[in-house]
């Protein structure tokens, strides 16, 4: 019987990228790269000793294994193994724009402990909206007030402690199909009725306003990995293929992972609907496909999935890589694969992040791939929406042009794309959602708008080859007025 051991989950790294093959890695660890099964055994033989350790996947026969160790083997692991590294998992989460959330609880009164119910609407036809969040504030700043979600009948109840309570602020952020809302100084008693826009899918988003409603052969050649939470099926949506590469689930099985993220980016790219039925999205000629590197029902991923999806996604031949995602530590694993994608001739877009402001997350601080800041503008949506909240100075040459509160910023963007309040695909149908998650992508097919007339894809898949596709798209990027830490070189390959 199998001997069982605490331990925790790592990932041994070559020293010099993803694989061993030519990186200066000792004959003896690529021995045990390529010889290391993964297995559910209690130990495996490294130089003729026992070590306990469990390997759970592997990237390719002489790549990163994800393993299994208790504390007492790490020391043995880098011993008898030098030329590989032994690294911690990270994990990394969309990045998607925070809503306003609830810090503080309402205090409730003495003589009560009743809620208020509310009753979220559609404002055209009074369909009840459902599984909504509303969050209501009595103070804004210190974020103090209730929240819950809308029930079958678009029903919540909210714990504030009085039948009666004047709000600073009233949020309502519905699942798909509607508008956000915000309103300020507002009353509410049990029974009040909140109406929502219906989302018009012919309506000028800011991402629309920029790239406009391109041909369906736009950005044909360019094939375009979306490294997220899965792609759904959809009726705007052609997927040629992917894979996941979560440890453990099924590699053919990279459709939504329940979250639904990763169709809204994929829409961004590649949707190829119309109004008032469907949308379009930047480039809907490129070849889509998905990786899934997101766990089911997970919002975040591993290093090591994320990695693997990358080395699949480069083996796959894919042009570009979107990687709405960040926020984790900076790590060497994903360090070594966004490296090794560009050396091999595919290029990592990915976003800067939504810390209010703050300096780029990781991995888009990497100087191998291309970090992306997210765009507003003034009238792509309704005075009511809760969106109003990204609008921030300074503005650009165009003063209805902002780039997000929400949006990371610092010396490492590259690019600004279109990241406030974007209409695309989800698994339900079509929602509007905000982040440098949304901002990525339409950089992404932007970038393949500015390939596809090129020959630069025809080339040798190297490091040279990158290098042109990153010149080509920049070449196209134009300013909007803001400062290089704010938009980089601007926006690339608009209308």
């Amino acid at each position: 019987m199998a001997k069982a051991f605490k331990a925790e989950q790592y990932v041994l790294l070559p020293s010099g990228g993803l694989r061993a093959g030519g990186r200066g890695v000792g004959a003896d660890a690529q021995d045990f790269l390529r010889t290391a099964e993964v297995a559910g055994s209690d130990g495996v033989s490294i130089e003729g000793r026992q070590v306990p350790m469990r390997v759970l996947d592997s990237i390719g026969p002489d790549g990163a294994k994800l393993v299994e160790l208790p504390p007492e083997s790490l020391l043995a692991v880098r011993s008898l193994l030098p030329s590989l590294r032994v690294v911690p998992l990270v994990y990394y989460t969309p990045a998607v724009a925070p809503i306003m959330e609830v810090a503080t609880k309402a205090a409730r009164s003495a003589t009560t402990a009743a809620g208020i119910t509310l009753k979220v609407l559609a404002k055209t036809g009074a369909k009840p909206v459902v599984g909504a969040i509303v969050v209501a504030l009595t103070d804004v700043k210190n974020r103090v007030g209730a929240q819950g979600v809308t029930d079958s009948q678009g029903q919540v109840s909210l714990a504030l402690g009085s039948a009666s309570v004047k709000l600073e602020a009233l949020y309502v952020y519905p699942a798909d199909a509607y508008w956000t809302l915000r309103k300020k100084a507002v009353t509410i008693t049990s029974g009040t009725v909140v109406n929502l826009l219906p989302l018009d899918l012919a309506f000028t988003d800011c991402l629309r306003f920029f790239y406009g409603n391109a041909a369906l052969t736009v950005g044909t050649g360019v094939t375009v990995g979306v490294l997220d939470t899965g792609i759904a099926n959809h009726p705007d949506l052609v997927v040629s293929g992917g894979a996941n590469t979560v440890t453990g689930e099924d590699p053919k099985d990279f459709g939504d992972n329940g979250k639904g993220h990763g169709t809204h980016v994929a829409g961004i790219i590649a949707a190829r609907g119309q109004a008032p039925t469907g949308v379009r999205g930047v480039a809907p000629g490129v070849k889509l496909r998905s990786y899934r590197v997101f766990a089911r029902g997970s919002g975040s991923a591993s290093s090591f999935a994320i990695a693997k999806a990358i080395d699949q996604a480069v083996t796959d031949k894919c042009d570009l890589l979107n990687m709405s995602l960040g926020g984790g530590q900076p790590d060497p694993v994903l360090t070594a694969a966004v490296d090794d994608a560009r050396a091999a001739g595919s290029l990592c877009i990915i976003a800067a992040g939504n810390g209010g402001r703050q300096p780029v997350s990781f991995p888009a601080t990497l100087g191998s791939a291309l970090a992306v800041s997210a765009l507003g503008r003034k009238g792509t949506f309704p005075p009511s929406a809760a969106e109003v909240d990204d609008v921030a100075a300074p503005y650009g040459t165009d003063k209805k042009n902002f780039i997000a509160d929400f949006s990371n910023i610092g010396p490492e963007v590259d690019l600004t794309g279109p990241g406030v309040a974007i209409i695309s695909t989800v698994p339900t149908g079509y929602t509007e959602i905000s982040g440098t998650s949304m901002a990525c992508p339409a950089v992404t097919g932007a970038a393949a708008r500015a390939l596809a007339p090129t020959t630069i894809l025809k080339k040798k898949r190297d490091s040279a080859r990158s290098d042109a596709m990153v010149k080509a798209v920049l070449a196209t990027a134009k300013s909007l007025g803001f400062t290089p830490t704010l938009e980089g070189h601007g926006l690339p390959a608009s209308k």
